[in-house]
């Protein structure tokens, strides 16, 4: 395998704000950075920004994210019948836990966290089965600790599953972890497009001519100030479209600061708010399915973000990461929340802005578990209307896309059989969102899994690189089997490389 390149901490290319090109590499395994002043440069992710730049673009991080944290929470709420109070209380443990989930994954302690700059939060993977919870209790008062409770055992058996699952990180080649970036951008997509209609398909304005053009509006001022400004203003660019955005929507009545006016200054999320956990084999037996969804999905997300980031995610990453995620989830129901797992749409933030340091990410944690503990502060992101978060998200998660063709670029597409991997997985991964009652006649155990597509595009991805490029094959495979250590291509580094001990 050739040297990996080292970096230069005086390239131009270095600093985020004034590169143009593309990400430079980084040093990975037990390599080490060219020395300045005596001193090892530090490597991106492990860079503290000043602190009020840290400060704004954690905040912009809660902001591409949130929507996606207080969903769930929403939804399960309601379907057990909660009152507005209870409602705004389990919305804000869900926002304290996935903040201290966020610090877990960012800052580590021991073997636990990925140290990468990951925002962890709600898992969407677990509302379907958590609403099948509810309605087969007949006691609404239950359905929570019933929730909690097998939260809780999901997250105890991964986190002792987790080292396990990491070995799965050898059958990742960059045609697998290129279809499954891009299948995350895309499947992201449809949750944009949503938002940019509106808040909800029920409400009368749903994908008015408004709405979709705040989402437009917002597309285009982001846009605007990623290409005519420079340093600081265009890394927070999504941040300041956000709030122009907000702005821009206030004559149309489109935003709404009621949250604002009806939120308590402080609230602390009580241990078992709803009651001591409860322990039912049937809801076991679904989340633990959940977490096996999750861990997957994580696993590609952490792939994923370290070829981002230059600091590919190898397999004691990929297992502290995972500790995270199910230590996370373990210790969520204590304080009321759901089942934990990282945020794909962050990634796209992290690609597009290029601030790779992950102390912007516990920034950006710190201020979750702030809004947990004041509902009057999370009231503010609130007030962000969803068809201005929709126009953010279209850039947002289409850069996450654009990584993974870029993933693909050294795929070895040249070779039929990787094209056939990279075309069925994409296939089978866009099945939930061209066709979401193409499993219909499955059973809702199945439908877990093969609603995500993210899962179902992995998994194929894996199955057929096994097939094609791996069984039936002796030990002298040829030098150029995309399945062996290859020299990355523009700038993106091998997954296959050590990303260095924590």
């Amino acid at each position: 395998m050739a040297d990996t390149p080292r970096f230069n901490p005086k390239d131009p290319a270095h600093d985020p704000a004034e590169g143009e090109g593309p990400i430079p590499r980084q040093q990975t395994g037990e390599q080490q950075a060219e020395p300045e002043n005596g001193k090892p440069a530090v490597h991106p992710v492990d860079e503290k920004l000043p602190p009020l730049k840290m400060a704004t673009t954690g905040l912009q991080h809660v902001a591409a994210m949130y929507a996606g944290v207080v969903a769930p929470p929403l939804i399960v709420g309601a379907a057990v019948g909660l009152s507005a109070t209870e409602l705004t209380f389990l919305t804000g443990a869900c926002l304290f836990t996935a903040g201290l989930a966020t610090f877990l994954q960012t800052l580590g302690i021991w073997n636990i966290g990925a140290r990468l700059p990951f925002v962890n939060g709600v898992t969407f993977a677990g509302v379907a089965p958590m609403l099948a919870v509810v309605d087969s209790t007949d006691d609404k008062k239950d359905a929570l600790p019933i929730i909690f409770g097998a939260v809780i055992v999901a997250g105890v058996l991964g986190f002792i599953a987790a080292p396990f699952f990491s070995k799965l990180v050898r059958f990742f080649p960059p045609v697998v972890t290129g279809t499954v970036i891009t299948l995350i951008g895309v499947s992201l997509m449809p949750v944009a497009f949503g938002w940019a209609q509106g808040p909800s398909p029920d409400a009368p304005d749903f994908g008015s001519a408004t709405n979709l053009g705040l989402a437009g509006i917002t597309l285009l001022v982001v846009l605007l100030l990623r290409r005519f400004t420079r340093g600081f203003v265009k890394q927070i660019a999504v941040l300041l479209g956000l709030v122009i955005g907000t702005v821009i929507a206030i004559p149309f009545g489109a935003t709404d600061f009621g949250p604002v006016a009806e939120a308590d200054i402080i609230g602390f999320p009580t241990p078992f708010h709803f009651g001591p956990p409860q322990f039912a084999l049937a809801a076991i037996i679904s989340l633990c399915v959940v977490m096996v969804v999750s861990m997957t999905e994580s696993t590609a997300d952490m792939l994923a973000l370290g070829e981002i980031v230059d600091k590919p995610a190898d397999e004691k990453t990929i297992a502290a990461g995972l500790r995270a995620d199910t230590l996370g989830s373990a210790i969520s129901p204590i304080f009321n929340g759901f089942m934990c797992s990282a945020f794909a749409q962050n990634i796209g933030l992290v690609a597009m802005t290029r601030i790779r340091s992950r102390f912007v990410v516990a920034a950006g944690g710190g201020f979750l578990v702030l809004m947990g503990l004041c509902p009057i502060a999370a009231s503010l992101i609130a007030v962000v209307p969803r068809p201005v978060l929709g126009g953010a998200g279209v850039v947002l998660f289409g850069s996450v896309a654009a990584s993974g063709i870029q993933t693909l670029v050294k795929a070895g597409l040249e070779k039929d059989n990787n094209v056939l991997i990279v075309a069925v997985s994409l296939a089978v991964g866009i099945i939930p969102i061209t066709a979401p009652e193409f499993y219909h006649a499955f059973p809702e155990t199945a439908k877990i899994i093969l609603d995500s597509g993210i899962s179902t595009g992995c998994v194929a991805a894996v199955l057929l690189n096994l097939v094609f490029n791996h069984l039936g094959k002796g030990q002298g495979r040829d030098s150029d089997d995309v399945t062996a250590p290859m020299e990355p291509a523009a700038g993106l580094p091998s997954h296959r490389q050590g990303a260095g001990a924590h």
